[in-house]
């Protein structure tokens, strides 16, 4: 269950930068995962709720966004996502992929008062 440490550490986050910008209270906060991070958004939910708990973000709405899986081909150079678990390319069949997304985590905004 690793959703309860990535929690914790974007709650730092948030609240570091929500005391920076002198808020009052956090309303909301915007996260986008990559899909390769495997994250349970309701586990993520709670896990961050409790983090957050007798906080200045404590009550926050929570907005979860998804990244696909997007993926490069060093081969032909080609950009694409991937389809299930099929890791080559679909132009030439290769496996020496790069990914070009679905491993971030980040904290797109922080709304507050």
């Amino acid at each position: 269950m690793h959703e309860l440490r990535i929690a914790e550490d974007l709650s730092e986050i948030v609240l570091e930068a929500a005391t920076n910008e002198k808020l009052r209270k956090v309303t909301k906060v915007n996260i986008t995962f990559g899909e390769l991070v495997q994250i349970v958004p309701d586990i993520f939910e709670t896990a961050f709720t409790e983090s957050v708990r007798g906080t200045l973000a404590e009550g926050s709405k929570l907005d979860i966004e998804i990244v696909k899986v997007k993926m490069k081909c060093k081969n032909c150079d080609k950009e694409f996502r991937i389809s299930g678990n099929i890791f080559a390319c679909r132009y030439c069949g290769s496996t020496d992929l790069e990914i070009v997304n679905g491993k971030e985590i980040f904290i797109k905004s922080i709304e507050g008062e």
